[in-house]
């Protein structure tokens, strides 16, 4: 038996994380992350699923300790899924790319906001959290192809939540080391989520996820153990993966959200390039979609297994926004006809127009040896568009605005947050957002949720076009 276990090895590193172990560059990138995060969910909020989710909050009632984005309380628990679950909907979260598949790290959103909230912390102990989970996350998402083994990326959302959630209650690292592996004991979630026929729950399962690190995280706070084998024990993630793990821990620093990438499209990350690429050569060209006679995407291996057609299922046929938002050959189309890939585009009624569905069957999807080559650290594709009077007109880029390399800037995400929370709230309101979240590090985290409870839960003004 080692002499202590990776788990607690984990626990002491999140025990021992300071907010100087954030850069300042990191800082203010976390602050453009919450936005972010904040802009999504309000988003969300007439959606089918976060209503179908405050209903049942409603049934199982809780102690209603927590504020819900859009007005009313309920349980920290309740909050904490319905919140990382409203954060997803519109599928315009941040994302940090990996070899072997991806993860979210704006999935740690709604659960940290609520174990903050209900502890009433102020907003740079939450930040910190944020970026403590942030870190876990993605460090685990570095070294191990969890989707590429057929397993759904919460594994390692498991892990950062409890963690998070420890560090927001002042857990030690032994009981921080027990909340990280009950968390992640049962949450090994399978890759079936993400594939065809695309369901719900592929927006519900990382809110869970979340949801069950922050319950079990207080387990761990009045003594419930788990298990310390978590990696290397007899039946533990080395053994499943087949491989260890290198946390690199000895390194402090809390900076991976400069690694992030920010999405202006509402579709998977990987669909980003394909859109803007497809919308320049639309403006650009001026291309009316009656002119199209074909349209070829050529993308990495892994936008084309997700996305267009290989390994998660066939794309022929989208009815769902669940569908949809994991379609390249819808994504394309709806693209060159409406101009905009916002969150009206993933509406059922949208999806299932005959002009839509026209198109996207002259939409064709391949998978390129060189563009794979250039994944993750670009995303590379390349899009060509043929006239019916035989003209072909073509883009190839490596990335798109929003990837690291290409950073969304405060005040473009401020851009981006106005156009997705105007249609819930006021200018002014939104205003008040905007600066709470600003200088969030000097204010209570309640001085961000009571504004967040007074967006309107229901849609009072139209939505303008997207600033993109």
């Amino acid at each position: 038996m080692p002499d202590r276990f990776l788990v607690e090895e984990l626990g002491r590193f999140s025990a021992d994380s300071r907010w100087e172990h954030v850069s300042e560059s990191a800082r203010s990138l976390l602050r453009r992350n919450v936005l972010d995060s904040v802009g999504c969910a309000i988003a969300a909020l007439d959606g089918e699923l976060p209503t179908t989710l405050r209903e049942h909050a409603s049934e199982v009632g809780g102690n209603p300790v927590c504020t819900l984005i859009g007005g009313g309380r309920t349980s920290m628990d309740q909050a904490a899924l319905i919140s990382s679950v409203q954060v997803r909907y519109v599928d315009l979260l941040d994302t940090y790319l990996t070899p072997g598949g991806l993860c979210h790290p704006a999935d740690n959103f709604g659960a940290l906001l609520a174990v903050a909230e209900a502890s009433d912390v102020g907003g740079r102990d939450f930040l910190l959290a944020l970026a403590l989970a942030y870190e876990l996350q993605a460090r685990f998402s570095a070294q191990v192809p969890v989707m590429a083994k057929g397993l759904n990326h919460a594994l390692q959302l498991a892990m950062s939540v409890a963690a998070g959630s420890a560090k927001l209650w002042g857990l030690d690292a032994g009981l921080t080391a027990h909340a990280i592996s009950i968390a992640a004991a049962d949450n090994v979630s399978l890759a079936a989520v993400h594939s065809e026929p695309v369901s719900q729950w592929k927006g519900v399962s990382p809110g869970i996820t979340a949801q069950r690190a922050v319950y079990t995280t207080g387990l761990a706070s009045r003594g419930v153990t788990g298990p310390k084998g978590l990696f290397e024990g007899p039946n533990g993630l080395f053994r499943l993966f087949d491989q260890t793990v290198d946390f690199r821990l000895s390194d402090p620093s809390l900076d991976v959200v400069e690694q992030t990438h920010l999405k202006k499209y509402c579709a998977l990350i990987h669909g980003q390039p394909v859109i803007e690429a497809v919308l320049k050569l639309a403006r650009f060209y001026d291309i009316a979609a009656g002119e199209i006679a074909r349209v070829d995407l050529e993308v990495f291996q892994t936008a084309f297994d997700i996305a267009g057609g290989g390994s998660f299922g066939d794309k022929d046929d989208p009815g769902t926004k669940e569908q949809a938002d994991y379609n390249l050959r819808y994504l394309a189309a709806v693209a060159l006809l409406d101009r905009q890939v916002g969150p009206e585009q993933l509406s059922e009624e949208r999806i299932q127009r005959r002009d839509t569905q026209q198109l996207l069957g002259r939409v064709h999807v391949r998978a390129d040896d060189a563009l794979t080559e250039g994944y993750p650290a670009t995303t590379p594709v390349r899009v060509h568009i043929t006239l019916r009077d035989g003209r072909r007109r073509s883009r190839e880029q490596i990335d798109f605005e929003g990837a690291p390399g290409r950073a969304m800037s405060w005040d473009q995400v401020v851009r981006k947050f106005h156009w997705l929370a105007e249609p819930y709230a006021d200018e002014e309101l939104r205003g008040q957002i905007v600066a709470c979240v600003a200088a969030l590090e000097v204010k209570p985290v309640t001085s961000l949720t009571r504004l967040l409870g007074k967006v309107s839960r229901q849609p009072r003004r139209a939505r303008q076009r997207s600033p993109f």
